[in-house]
């Protein structure tokens, strides 16, 4: 996908973490990433939940100092950063955009990318870890990524591609969106009054995510490059409820749909009207 170079201005980064965002795993196995991430992506473990988990065995990585704010730097510190900072600006340029042609200009904010690195991070849901995966808080509206996360998405999960990546930035900027329009909140109050659907229910809110991933993607065809759909499905297939659980989960645990439910959802947006992405979880 051909994105125009970020400008440090039109983006809120920063990298919290013991070093800073690069290209490989590191010392980190991509087993672990992957059993943690399928903690995440199929079992929809909050933040705080999977931190709680391993913050046992994590205490000493995760950081506690500053965290660097020189955008300029952290953007060009790997190819897989400048995607990220590029994304970003995309993201938020089209989201703006979106907002303001509905009349809901002054509701839009922008979120922080936080490419952190060394292992774990302190956020305001609590410890978070690379072994997590991606994941948005909506405490402090930031999007964390480790980016070795994508060698584990394209060696472990077989969905690699740029597209594969911007996929995954997208889907955790969609639930920014749920943040700051009320999405969210409505779910989570929701879940707690009916706790019986409350799988079903985070179910519609990550495939309502996916959908917006698609939005973005929708509304910048003339970006895209032969491939990147197929690479943006394959993904979105490839973190399937039951594709990760191989059949060992019943699909009344599902919390964040199934491949063909993930695929759908991102093919929908495609379309480049976010009205059919709020359909999803529209509550009855």
């Amino acid at each position: 996908m051909k994105l125009n170079p970020f400008n440090t201005g039109n983006i809120n980064v920063r990298s919290s973490g013991g070093g800073m965002p690069g290209g490989k795993a590191g010392g980190l196995g991509c087993g672990t990433i992957v059993i943690a991430a399928i903690g995440y992506f199929v079992f929809g473990l909050d933040p705080m939940q999977t931190a709680g988990m391993v913050e046992s065995v994590q205490q000493g990585q995760v950081a506690s100092g500053p965290a660097n704010t020189n955008e300029q730097e952290i953007c060009t510190s790997s190819e897989y950063a400048r995607e990220a900072c590029n994304g970003l600006q995309s993201l938020n340029q089209t989201w703006a955009r979106a907002f303001e042609e509905q009349g809901f200009g002054d509701q839009f904010q922008q979120p922080t990318l936080d490419l952190y690195g060394g292992g774990g991070v302190r956020t305001a849901c609590g410890n978070g870890s690379s072994s997590m995966g991606p994941f948005y808080c909506p405490g402090d509206q930031t999007i964390y990524i480790d980016t070795s996360f994508y060698d584990t998405l394209e060696k472990r999960l077989g969905a690699g591609g740029d597209f594969a990546r911007y996929y995954v930035l997208a889907h955790e900027y969609g639930h920014h969106i749920q943040t700051i329009t009320g999405i969210s909140g409505q779910i989570r109050s929701a879940q707690q009054q009916n706790p019986s659907r409350a799988n079903q229910l985070s179910v519609l809110m990550e495939l309502q995510a996916d959908c917006y991933a698609g939005v973005w993607a929708g509304k910048n065809r003339n970006l895209i490059e032969p491939g990147d759909i197929e690479e943006g499905m394959n993904a979105a297939a490839a973190i399937g409820d039951d594709r990760l659980t191989g059949g060992r989960v019943s699909s009344e645990n599902f919390t964040h749909g199934t491949s063909k439910q993930r695929s759908d959802a991102l093919r929908l947006g495609l379309q480049g009207d976010d009205r059919a992405c709020d359909r999803i979880t529209a509550l009855r």
